[in-house]
């Protein structure tokens, strides 16, 4: 049963130009996280002062948006339309009502009870993909949308600061590394993969609470060494990265050795609460176009260097030629 109802939303998800350029396994992936509403005439989706905290695809039916007080009708939307999407984006309250033109079905983005963060956990790049096609369909409504997308108006620079930005950290995410990584390329350029190599005895010793902690001061340390002089990314869990481009394997190697040094002298004890572990770091470093040309393969290339160097007693910088 549950399955057929992911079928249906998935349909009601395919033909909508929001989500028109989704492959089917991401179009399911969004509707596993939703819910189908069914409404009689006039029953509302959302009030004025409502958090934005969904979107919204007409299954059947039609939706009128109304002024805040009921008298205005502002737009009007039909099956294959969606709406809500500008204050889901900008977590922006409602700021108008939404209801049922006689009996309409509407499917809402993520079910009730979930946030955007918890609905795509395992699906970060879909929430990225959502801001690009949103960008469009707003580009294709109205002529005034070129002031809008501007790539450095305060709307697009906080839709990429919720797309591409960590929660935890502050640093960029995965999602922004795969998405733009590709567009830096041929370089030349470095990628900087590193990891603590006794993050583990933090979480046992100290609880994921520290842990998170010690990653968040960690993240900080990071971001101010490398400035404006290159990007810093958490990759995954503990796994930290260093987009720099226009740089040379030397270049690479000074970055590394000096981020080594300063995040190994980092002192801890406040997110821990207790004296050491000091920790120490491994890293990998793959460059373009020495180890490859394109983003899947720099990456790859990369990810895997920083267990190699803890196996080997920590405290190691490798690059692709030295895991052998």
């Amino acid at each position: 049963m549950a399955r057929d109802r992911t079928l249906v939303a998935t349909d009601v998800l395919s033909g909508t130009p929001l989500f028109a350029t989704f492959s089917r396994d991401e179009l399911e992936a969004l509707a596993d996280k939703s819910e189908m509403l069914d409404l009689e005439d006039g029953g509302e989706v959302f009030d004025p002062g409502d958090p934005g905290d969904r979107l919204y695809v007409v299954a059947s039916g039609t939706v009128v948006i109304r002024s805040p007080d009921g008298g205005q009708v502002l737009a009007e939307y039909v099956a294959g339309d969606s709406f809500g999407e500008l204050d889901f984006l900008t977590k922006a309250r409602r700021n108008a009502r939404a209801s049922a033109e006689g009996a309409a079905r509407v499917l809402a983005f993520p079910a009730g009870g979930l946030d955007l963060s918890e609905a795509l956990h395992d699906r970060p790049g879909i929430a990225a993909r959502i801001l690009r096609s949103f960008l469009l369909v707003v580009a294709g409504r109205t002529r005034k949308a070129n002031s809008l997308v501007r790539e450095n108006s305060p709307l697009v620079r906080e839709l990429k600061r919720q797309a591409y930005g960590d929660k935890l950290t502050g640093l960029l995410n995965k999602a922004w590394l795969e998405e733009n990584l590709p567009s830096m390329l041929p370089g030349p350029l470095a990628l900087l993969m590193l990891k603590p190599d006794n993050f583990k005895e933090i979480n046992d010793t100290c609880g994921h609470e520290a842990g998170d902690a010690v990653l968040a001061a960690l993240a900080g340390e990071l971001s101010r060494a490398v400035d404006r002089e290159a990007s810093a990314v958490r990759y995954l869990g503990n796994e930290l990265a260093v987009v720099l481009q226009g740089a040379d394997r030397a270049k690479a190697l000074e970055l590394a050795t000096s981020l080594k040094a300063r995040l190994s002298a980092l002192d801890i004890t406040k997110q821990t609460g207790r004296a050491g572990p000091v920790l120490s770091f491994s890293f990998g470093i793959a460059l373009c176009p020495d180890h490859g040309e394109d983003a899947e393969a720099l990456i790859t290339a990369a990810a895997g260097l920083p267990l190699v160097g803890r196996a080997r007693g920590g405290s190691r910088i490798l690059f692709p030629e030295d895991e052998a």
